[in-house]
């Protein structure tokens, strides 16, 4: 287990990039979420390794783009803030109804991160729409609850972030990064 590595999860819309942006801008090491650096190589490529093409395909190269990241990661010191961690996999393939190949159940569970998850609720808000980012707000309240559920059935503590700005928000995870 990495006790520096911290996840920061939630729904689609739900404000997890913005603060991630936001904490890199204060000097903290971040790591991008890989769904969406995958979606942007797939369509740029031609590819269908997609959640809307093949699904099983994306979920491999979600998992060794994380798992990869996570290891890149060892070398970094100080607080590490990931968009989104592996267990997100096996949240994804629960959200689609899919099975979790034993492999990518190995792999997601593998790479442990802090006790402490960074949980974004929904929030209508500021929950928008883009070309990579099509759920419904349905489908992001319930990606959600899923990710809830998944990492608080691998034993984190979820910590839900407040409905506010972002300065506030990276201010209540820079606070519990302090314990």
């Amino acid at each position: 287990m990495s006790d520096h590595f911290f996840v920061v999860t939630g729904g689609p819309g739900a404000g997890k990039t913005s603060l991630i942006t936001e904490l890199c801008r204060r000097g903290l090491h971040t790591i991008p979420e890989s769904g969406r650096a995958i979606i942007r190589e797939e369509v740029a490529s031609g590819g269908d390794a997609l959640p809307w093409a093949d699904r099983m395909a994306y979920v491999e190269r979600m998992l060794e783009r994380d798992l990869r990241a996570y290891e890149d990661a060892q070398a970094l010191s100080g607080p590490v803030i990931f968009d989104r961690g592996t267990p997100d996999i096996l949240g994804y393939l629960t959200l689609c109804g899919l099975p979790v190949p034993p492999h990518v159940a190995a792999g997601a569970t593998a790479a442990r991160y802090n006790a402490r998850v960074f949980l974004t609720p929904y929030w209508e808000e500021i929950f928008t729409h883009d070309t990579e980012r099509t759920q419904t707000r349905t489908e992001a309240e319930t990606t959600c609850a899923v990710m809830r559920e998944i990492y608080t059935a691998l034993g984190y503590e979820i910590m839900e972030l407040p409905c506010t700005d972002i300065a506030s928000r990276a201010d209540f995870v820079s606070a519990q990064l302090a314990l």
